[in-house]
């Protein structure tokens, strides 16, 4: 019988064997690799006695079409009542409106991990030598940094304002022609980003976490990230972690906390992939990192990612990439995205051995060289098939 998740006293997520589960369709695409997503995460379900009762709820060209809102009060209120939801990807409004949807849902369910796993599936075409290398999992601050939205528009009475009373305040030259952004990082957003990566690497045996950050420049914010960071792990982790000033890089039988430079690490994830496992950063630093190690696998076609609060047990699990309106209704895009997005959800659940179902199966359909448009171009001899028939293949191999 289908019945909501619920969150227990001991703070885990309990799971009836019919979860009634949200879902947003998507925009453009979204008509096609959504209903190939669903078929595999049923049938992966099924296989263990599970099934999803699925409860779909509107945003974006959607819901604007038959609401005239493009993010309905009761889509919201849908996932925070029943706790987990999946998303397709969405169209961002134009002249108006919501600066994105993605974000919008982010910072109003207070989804404060942006949760991104990167690895290279054996037969996925990809511009590096060693893509197997890359194993990484990062975990970006979601209601911070710049994506909070403060700023200015140059030119206007408020820009003029804010000039003045940085240089009457502070003392700061600013050009009087410049807009201006305030880039918000506190110690709480910092800490339970980093205390989620934390655990999230000891539950799973990773050898180490890196702190991302630009704290050689921004002093104050992305600095103090990297330095709460640290307390974080002398006060709280001792036991369990180590930072790698405190142990000269040999933590023993402990989790290793480090640290990179956004820049360097924006290098070393290409030239050194295999010294970074869990990486958590703050919310632009972790946006180009995500879709830069992407690349290194395959592209962002094929790249999951969750929004979760952990503390409140909430969760949205999306597609990564754009909407890709002039291939909707063609049965043609891969559908990897949001079906692996499907798999975090299920790991999040607690259904691991479906998700590892799924997880293999898609790397054996790759592997055999059936695929879809965009991978078929960059290999030889593949098979080129539909969405739809890309998840049918799948299937058969669960």
């Amino acid at each position: 019988m289908a019945d909501k998740i619920t969150m227990g006293p001991d703070g885990t997520l309990q799971v009836p064997d019919e979860p009634i589960i949200p879902f947003i369709e998507g925009d453009g695409t979204g008509v096609d690799i959504w209903p190939a997503a669903k078929l595999v995460l049923d049938a992966a379900a099924a296989k263990y006695g599970k099934s999803i009762a699925w409860k779909e709820v509107l945003a974006g060209e959607k819901a604007f079409n038959e609401t005239g809102d493009w993010l309905p009060e009761e889509t919201i209120l849908a996932f925070r009542d029943h706790l987990i939801g999946i998303k397709g990807p969405l169209t961002t409004p134009i002249g108006g409106g919501f600066r994105s949807l993605n974000v919008a849902i982010r910072q109003i369910l207070d989804l404060y991990v942006c949760l991104r796993p990167v690895r290279w599936f054996q037969g996925v075409p990809s511009p590096v030598k060693h893509p197997e290398l890359v194993d990484m999992v990062i975990f970006r601050e979601n209601t911070e940094d710049i994506y909070a939205g403060l700023e200015v528009e140059a030119f206007t009475p408020e820009a003029r304002k804010m000039i003045e009373l940085l240089h009457d305040a502070f003392g700061w030259e600013i050009r009087e022609d410049s807009g201006i952004g305030i880039k918000p990082v506190s110690k709480f957003g910092s800490q339970r980003l980093q205390r989620a990566a934390l655990d999230y690497a000891l539950r799973r045996g990773r050898k180490s976490v890196t702190w991302v950050h630009k704290g050689n420049i921004m002093k104050f914010t992305e600095g103090a990230f990297q330095k709460w960071g640290y307390e974080l792990v002398r006060e709280e982790y001792a036991d369990v972690a180590v930072g790698w000033e405190d142990c000269g890089g040999d933590p023993g039988d402990k989790l290793l906390v480090k640290d990179a430079i956004a820049d360097i690490a924006l290098q070393q994830v290409l030239t050194r992939p295999a010294e970074f496992d869990v990486i958590a950063t703050m919310n632009l630093n972790g946006d180009y990192l995500s879709d830069a190690l992407a690349a290194q696998v395959g592209g962002i076609g094929i790249a999951p990612g969750a929004n979760i609060n952990y503390v409140t047990g909430h969760g949205v699990f999306e597609a990564t990439h754009g909407t890709a309106p002039k291939y909707a209704g063609q049965d043609k895009v891969n559908p990897s995205s949001v079906l692996l997005s499907g798999v975090l959800m299920f790991e999040h659940l607690g259904w691991q051995d479906a998700a590892d179902d799924i997880v293999r199966a898609v790397e054996q359909t790759i592997s055999e060289k059936i695929v879809t448009y965009d991978f078929a171009r960059l290999m030889e001899g593949a098979t080129e098939v539909k969405c739809s028939e890309f998840a049918a293949a799948i299937v058969e191999r669960l």
